[in-house]
């Protein structure tokens, strides 16, 4: 178990989405942060305190959580001797990298000198099957988006705190590190190897009451060429009944890769059902997910206006909003 509550460690990160771990966690369990530390010339702010190690750790923090998602999961040279004063200091590390803690020569030694524990968040610890594509009890919902972190998370988040909140049984499925870390449980889809990808999904959404939903953290993004892999698991090892279509409008691009114009809603919707189809024949698309954070109010609300015009599907900004239109329309399944 990871002790709290976290320092946040944002590095060098060059804006707000290569820390989404740090701004998930410090959106959704807030009482988890007792502030963040950053090296110079960060571009993230999570609009919590700037701390040193020495003044977080008197104001109670244990764990240093790397809240960086950098494009490859690496730990980067220029952050080590943080991490190393991190433990001097008395934290454990957590890290959701796919450069793990524990390949660190340097930090296992530190940490095995001093006590303290590294976290690896991004490993799996379950022999997870095959898939046998099965249909199982209960009913699943996924969001899927026209590019990697436009707020899928934050839509199953969201939706499964609404239907919480009503009293509905519903659990959040996390299938990333930032998800894991909120929640301290799930499965770590792309660290698993791709032939028992689908069947992890399969082993994470087992069978549930007839009336339980599954929010599964979505992934990837069918159209990006680097991450459509983990998407494809979902769809098929999730076999949902609903879908949730997530978008980010005021991107330029898909992330990461500039040369790729971003899809549209309806190329999404398109492309998506037939494949879902597969698993589930049943599926059905029930709304739209906007992520407007960098929309001014005015603006979000016309923009959330029009797609819901064009596309006639319920659309919402869940985490400006809420989520209850989206659950609204689950329970009219």
């Amino acid at each position: 178990m990871l002790k709290t509550p976290y320092l946040l460690f944002l590095g060098d990160a060059p804006d707000a989405l290569a820390a989404k771990v740090a701004q998930g966690i410090k959106d959704w369990r807030p009482d988890h942060v007792v502030g963040q530390l950053r090296l110079p010339g960060c571009g993230a702010d999570m609009k919590v305190a700037d701390m040193g190690l020495e003044e977080a750790y008197a104001a109670g923090a244990r764990t240093l959580v790397i809240g960086v998602a950098n494009r490859g999961g690496v730990i980067s040279k220029a952050w080590m001797e943080v991490l190393k004063d991190a433990l001097r200091h008395g934290y454990d590390l957590a890290s959701g990298l796919h450069n793990l803690l524990k390949h660190e020569p340097e930090l296992v030694a530190l940490a095995y000198e001093l006590g303290r524990a590294l976290h690896d968040v991004r490993v799996p610890e379950v022999m997870y099957p095959i898939a046998n594509g099965i249909k199982r009890a209960g009913k699943r919902c996924l969001a899927v988006g026209t590019d990697c972190s436009v707020g899928k998370m934050y839509t199953g988040l969201a939706m499964d705190a609404e239907m919480r909140k009503r009293g509905l049984k519903s659990t959040f499925r996390p299938t990333g590190q930032t998800g894991i870390l909120i929640t301290g449980d799930g499965v770590p889809l792309d660290a698993v190897v791709a032939d028992f990808m689908a069947g992890a999904v399969e082993y994470l959404t087992s069978d549930n009451d007839a009336d339980h939903w599954d929010h599964i953290e979505g992934q990837g993004s069918l159209f990006h060429v680097s991450y459509s892999g983990v998407t494809m698991a979902l769809i098929h090892g999730g076999q949902p009944d609903a879908l949730v279509l997530s978008h980010e409008p005021t991107r330029t691009h898909m992330r990461g890769l500039p040369s790729y114009d971003l899809p549209s809603l309806e190329a999404l919707r398109d492309m998506v059902l037939p494949i879902a189809q597969v698993a589930n024949p049943n599926v059905r698309i029930i709304g739209i997910s906007v992520n407007t954070q960098h929309l001014a109010e005015d603006d979000a609300l016309a923009y959330l206006a029009e797609v819901e015009g064009r596309m006639g599907l319920p659309t919402v900004d869940p985490f400006r909003q809420g989520a209850g239109r989206l659950v609204d329309a689950l329970a009219a399944l």
